[in-house]
């Protein structure tokens, strides 16, 4: 087991799983405390780095494209404070941090991990139901149908058709932008039927909360991610789509195998894989040249 523990959070890795939980400290953001701990599985990374600082490095976790709903909704937009992959580590700790960030990737080495996109999520998104309540309205979501319901800020042509609800099968996407300067963010559900080309502004729109930059937005991308996580993947071959033609599998490029095998005695002679470990990866990657 590998471990980092810090005030921003703990990370531990037991050669399968990357597990995180936030922390206590100040800067730790109201989403990452509302999500608890995250397990992430070896073959949903993509990588790993350790950004060190003055004072203060940054450990971070690149996931695979469309391994993670949270992710594919806030589309690179959260806020270091509420992303959760990513850890503030203090000075004296940042040989630690290194250390964890070898590990892994000697595991991914190990493990011949793919790092490309995903056409299903690997990582479930946020439990329901779950109910979060910002901006000009409160969502509800329950895994089967989304209700929206508004309060004293909400527009008066907005508010006066009541509160909506929409079953899954009717949501085509999601999308959340946070307040950035003065222009609001929001949550937004895009219809899969009669949903027009360009919907009206947040402010005046059904189906959609306006945000304006609280301490609770954040939030709202919890429930669009836990939304997400239930439609079909973006990448998903299509239900209808003809299976692909069966072609040869084309054989490992020879000097990626090379420069693998490189990696592989560099690794070795520095003591990060132990002969055991040198022995099974070399005979893996031999066989495929």
């Amino acid at each position: 087991m590998t471990e980092i523990i810090q005030k921003d959070g703990t990370w531990s890795f037991d050669g399968d799983v990357i597990r995180i939980v936030p922390g206590g400290d100040k800067g730790v953001g109201l989403l990452r405390q509302t999500l608890g701990e995250v397990a992430v599985p070896l073959d949903a990374l993509a990588g790993i780095s350790f950004e060190p600082g003055r004072k203060t490095g940054r450990l971070r976790l690149r996931l695979r494209d469309g391994a993670d709903p949270l992710l594919r909704v806030t589309g690179g937009r959260l806020a270091d404070g509420s992303d959760p992959y990513r850890l503030a580590v203090g000075g004296d700790r940042s040989g630690v941090a290194e250390y964890f960030v070898d590990e892994v990737r000697r595991a991914m080495l190990l493990e011949q991990t793919e790092t490309g996109p995903v056409d299903r999520y690997l990582l479930p998104g946020p439990p329901v139901p779950l109910t979060v309540g910002a901006g000009d309205g409160t969502v509800t979501f329950d895994g089967e149908a989304v209700r929206l319901e508004w309060n004293w800020k909400t527009e008066d042509s907005k508010s006066s058709g009541g509160a909506r609800t929409l079953a899954l099968a009717d949501v085509r996407a999601v999308e959340w932008l946070p307040a950035v300067g003065l222009d609001n963010g929001y949550l937004r559900f895009r219809l899969a039927v009669g949903a027009p080309a360009s919907p009206p502004a947040p402010k005046y729109d059904p189906y959609a909360v306006e945000l304006y930059g609280f301490r609770k937005d954040p939030l709202m991308a919890l429930v669009g991610a836990a939304v997400v996580a239930r439609l079909p993947h973006p990448n998903a071959p299509a239900a209808d789509a003809p299976p692909p033609a069966a072609v040869p599998a084309s054989a490992p490029d020879h000097d990626v195998l090379l420069r693998r095998l490189r990696e592989l005695g560099e690794l070795h002679r520095s003591g990060v894989l132990t002969d055991e470990e040198f022995t099974t990866a070399k005979r893996a990657v031999l066989q495929q040249l």
